[in-house]
């Protein structure tokens, strides 16, 4: 069974120490660094990891993603590298399942903040597999976007979703619809179909968990 996660996240370390701590990415306010400490609190300090997701634990969470930040980088980037066996949300059996779509939309944070950069010729299986997490994603995202919302990866299915009224369509490779709703509509490569007004808004909205 190919590890897609462990490639991608073998990837994105070692672009991570080929551009160095203060590199863009396409996360606003955040350089490289930033991300790789980003990556190591989610993985490591469960203390302050879950104000990833829970905003009254934000400020905390800042906090040590900061002084994570400020450790020597190569280090940094070590940790990325290795994560821990007793990590929830890295362990031998989640790992897959959690972090196939988290390493490759941070490793596509880095690549997409260059110059000159185009999609990856991506296998099959792993467009499939990040279909199958870009889905549920989409219904969480959209489910109160003022449309008919029709989310399309052409060969791997369809859903729909929104609160109804026009009718909308979002096609593309699962990869990059997996980036546009995590909130990288910036630099993902999907076709928008519908009124100019709602796929305005679409572009614009703050997707993401």
């Amino acid at each position: 069974m190919p590890r897609y996660a462990r490639a991608e996240r073998e990837a994105l370390a070692d672009l991570l120490l080929a551009l160095g701590p203060n590199a863009p990415t396409i996360n606003e306010g955040w350089a490289t660094r930033d991300l790789a400490a980003h990556l190591v609190l989610r993985e490591r300090r469960p203390d302050a990891a879950s104000g990833i997701m829970l905003a009254p634990l934000r400020g905390y969470a800042e906090r040590v993603r900061r002084h994570l930040a400020a450790r020597p980088y190569p280090d940094l980037v070590a940790q990325v590298r290795r994560p821990p066996v007793w990590s929830p949300v890295s362990n031998p059996v989640t790992d897959e399942l959690v972090n196939t779509l988290e390493f490759f939309i941070h490793h596509e944070d880095v690549r997409r903040a260059g110059s000159g950069w185009l999609p990856r010729e991506l296998p099959p299986d792993l467009q499939a597999a990040l279909w199958r997490r870009a889905a549920p994603l989409a219904r969480l995202a959209l489910r109160r976007f003022p449309a008919d919302l029709y989310v399309q990866a052409p060969g791997y299915g369809q859903i729909s979703v929104g609160r109804g009224g026009e009718r909308l369509r979002v096609v593309g490779a699962p990869a990059e619809l997996a980036l546009f709703l995590s909130g990288r509509q910036r630099v993902a490569r999907v076709q928008l179909d519908g009124p100019a007004a709602s796929t305005r808004l679409l572009r614009n909205a703050s997707l993401g968990m």
